[in-house]
């Protein structure tokens, strides 16, 4: 584990364009390290939908031991359309990591930076600067591999259980605390279904005790219907949102359209304990190997671990390193960057060239 401002990487680069975003990230905090009393160690280990072809296991045991001595993990994009379990379901180590290490807060941030397009008129005056934390190992979710099919039917179980909801809100409430302090609204809407199920009144239920504890923070309760139509007209008047797991599977692939799409998007999946950091989209093999993927998602995932780690080592140099990050790629989309995905002609290596001269 960490020793003062070392820390320990695992990188898990993934399958597709995985490894292909992964090598710009690492080169950003490799310049990092020249610019802050930071250092890093990243050691690389296998998983994905390639290793499963290799060895028939998604990740190797000495993949799960290496993120168990980590500080904490950086994951590339993994599986492969047509690489699929007996069962037909994709191979998926970034949802089996989360259930290993009790990562229950999948934080998603939806932010538009300057000079990126929009579809949502407004936006560009506006601002979008949200997060969507998204429960990550119970929900419907919590039925993975163990549904019930039948010639006649099929069953998937939801669970929500008070144990995990409660240390879910407690987080979201800190992480609304922190951005109020840092000049954001502070607010927490929960979004659900409880007009419906049983499951989802409960769930609002646990969400109204923890909100006691946190006056300061403003509160709202939306159903996730309504919420998903709000966000497409006004996305500037959401803050944090905190929701079960297949909505928030949903919610946050339609805000990670709202700021340019997937490719811009960061996520982070974290528990007591440890941490996954990783980009939003998937690994599109239809483009690997033509250096057209935009790192962007990756780099900024890479951000976000710093400032993690930054809260959870108490190593302000960190997080000062992650907002360093988050300039530098303002920077170069302010000064006209243009990956491909909006038309323009930056692949790869344009993306990854600019950040690191902006930093």
């Amino acid at each position: 584990m960490s020793a003062n401002n070392a820390f320990h990487i695992a990188v898990l680069a993934g399958d597709g364009i995985g490894p292909e975003v992964m090598a710009p990230a690492i080169e950003v905090l490799r310049k990092i390290e020249t610019k802050s009393g930071l250092s890093f160690r990243f050691t690389e280990a296998p998983a994905g939908a390639n290793h499963y072809l290799a060895a028939g296991k998604s990740m190797p045991d000495t993949t799960i031991k290496l993120c168990e001595e980590a500080d904490a993990i950086l994951l590339g994009a993994c599986g492969l359309p047509s690489v699929r379990y007996p069962d037909n379901t994709e191979i998926a180590p970034q949802i089996e990591l989360r259930f290993i290490f009790d990562l229950y807060a999948g934080v998603r941030p939806a932010r538009l930076i300057p000079g990126v397009p929009s579809p949502i008129v407004g936006a560009d005056q506006r601002g979008i600067d949200l997060v969507v934390i998204r429960e990550s190992t119970e929900g419907l979710f919590a039925s993975m591999g163990k549904g019930v099919v039948t010639h006649e039917e099929a069953r998937e179980t939801m669970v929500i259980t008070r144990k995990t909801s409660e240390r879910l809100f407690e987080f979201s409430f800190r992480l609304a605390e922190r951005r109020k302090a840092r000049g954001k609204p502070g607010m927490l809407a929960c979004v659900d279904k409880a007009n419906v199920f049983k499951a989802f009144a409960f769930f609002r239920g646990i969400f109204d005790e923890i909100a006691k504890r946190h006056p300061e923070v403003k509160t709202d309760r939306l159903y996730v219907d309504a919420c998903s139509a709000m966000l497409v007209k006004r996305p500037w008047d959401f803050d944090v949102m905190v929701m079960e797991n297949m909505f928030g599977d949903i919610v946050s692939d339609i805000t990670a359209s709202l700021i340019g799409g997937l490719g811009m998007a960061p996520s982070a999946d974290i528990g007591d304990k440890y941490a996954v950091f990783q980009p939003c989209h998937g690994t599109a093999p239809d483009i690997m190997g033509q250096g057209k993927a935009n790192p962007t998602g990756m780099i900024l995932s890479a951000a976000m671990m710093l400032d993690w780690l930054a809260d959870k080592h108490g190593v302000e140099g960190a997080a000062e390193a992650g907002e360093q990050i988050e300039r530098a790629v303002d920077k170069v989309y302010a000064g006209g960057l243009k990956p491909m995905e909006f038309g323009g002609s930056n692949g790869t290596a344009d993306i990854t060239k600019a950040v690191l001269a902006a930093l």
